[in-house]
């Protein structure tokens, strides 16, 4: 029998992408060849999209069983498996069980295997060689949500907060050392409630000072997305004093008015959210922030809009991430008073304008200095704070170099020739 060579759809997070690296190696034990699309429930438009691409594959793969796995799967199985093009859906729990794809492979398997996520009550390790560019790996330590938010479904796909426990977790990043990777980033759904549910309840902090501690080797160790108000005193220190943590933090903040905070069900207020950023650059001055941003949240009127405009200038915010507010049956926003698709846009557009804004600010702030960038091609690369870098000649792939940024374009910085650090 000759290698399986399964063909692989990734929508959504990096969780998910991890997870779809997790199962093509599953499904190549098994011996399938089968499309597997891995999911994303965040907004309808996901969902869409994650239809669309079914459709695609199996107009390009006639002869091969589509797998359709992830959020959008678990959330709503039976809209999948009423669609013609799709042969098998499965759950989220289920499609990190080798059991699962071993079914698959033997014909010993319902057409729909999707249990209650719920009682799912243990993230299982998976040590993979990494994803992504060969310089940079991504790491899941964590996933399930225990938090409600008013507008999010991703709970009931994803099911409530696991953790993976340390030595796992200190394994991995060790083997992906050892396999040459430069940076590790950590991954998760709701990152600072890991720990929560391990003994003696250690904080994200303590996950990241043990890795730093046990794993001397590792250059570079950067951290997905994370709620600011749950941020432990130990990650703090670390943003203060440990050099390999990079300066770079992608938070979670949604909104910039109190009262639409509120609405969401959110665990911080504006004012939280701007001091959190004011320490963490006081602790470390080169520090850059990204963050999560919905538009048009129900009942969002023109002066809480003003609120979420202004809380980029008031964070400093540099890479945004903007989401058009987007109903999901089920939650309570979806039974609030809800704003015309027409408002939502122009209000996500005038975000993304001051996004852009940000970073052009950014930028132009790197002309004359000296960075360590991470190569991930010949050419291009990215500093600690991870903006892109573009070379006019070839540096060493998956190599830390430092480099003179002697200029920039619209989205990226331009840097002269270096030797590697």
């Amino acid at each position: 029998m000759g290698k399986a060579t399964p063909i692989l759809s990734n929508h959504g997070c990096r969780l998910n992408a991890y997870e779809t690296h997790a199962m093509e190696a599953m499904a190549r034990e098994a011996g399938l060849d089968v499309v597997i699309v891995n999911t994303c429930a965040v907004t309808q438009e996901a969902v869409r999209k994650a239809r669309q691409d079914i459709r695609r594959l199996r107009r390009n793969h006639p002869d091969r069983r589509i797998v359709v796995t992830g959020c959008a799967a678990q959330t709503g199985p039976d809209g999948f498996a009423a669609m013609e093009e799709v042969d098998h859906v499965i759950g989220n729990s289920e499609k990190m069980r080798p059991a699962t794809w071993t079914g698959l492979a033997t014909g010993d398997t319902e057409p729909v295997q999707v249990d209650d996520i719920m009682s799912v009550t243990e993230t299982a390790g998976h040590l993979i060689d990494g994803f992504g560019t060969r310089s940079r790996a991504y790491v899941q330590v964590q996933n399930g949500c225990d938090h409600r938010c008013t507008f999010c479904i991703i709970p009931f796909g994803r099911g409530n907060s696991r953790s993976v426990p340390a030595g796992v977790v200190v394994d991995q990043v060790r083997r992906l050392v050892e396999g040459g990777y430069a940076e590790i980033v950590l991954t998760g759904v709701d990152m600072t409630s890991w720990g929560a549910d391990l003994p003696g309840q250690p904080r994200l902090g303590d996950l990241c000072a043990r890795i730093l501690k046990l794993v001397p080797g590792l250059p570079r160790l950067r951290i997905s997305s994370i709620d600011s108000i749950e941020v432990d005193d130990a990650l703090m220190r670390l943003i203060a004093e440990e050099p390999r943590l990079m300066p770079h933090l992608h938070l979670s903040l949604q909104h910039g008015s109190d009262l639409i905070l509120k609405r969401m069900k959110r665990r911080h207020l504006r004012d939280d959210a701007i001091r959190f950023c004011e320490e963490a650059r006081r602790l470390r001055p080169d520090m850059t922030f990204g963050a999560d941003i919905i538009a048009g949240f129900p009942t969002e009127s023109d002066a809480h809009f003003e609120d979420s405009l202004r809380l980029v200038e008031d964070c400093d915010l540099t890479w945004l991430h903007v989401f058009p507010y987007s109903v999901r049956p089920g939650t309570p926003a979806a039974r609030m008073p809800q704003l015309p698709g027409d408002v939502i846009r122009t209000r996500a557009s005038r975000l993304r304008e001051a996004g852009a804004r940000a970073v052009t600010r950014h930028l132009a702030g790197q002309a004359g200095r000296t960075h360590s960038v991470l190569m991930e091609h010949p050419r291009m690369g990215r500093t600690e704070q991870f903006a892109e870098v573009r070379f006019d000649t070839d540096q060493p792939e998956g190599r830390i170099v430092r480099a003179r940024i002697t200029g920039r374009a619209e989205t990226h910085l331009i840097a002269e020739s270096a030797p590697a650090a």
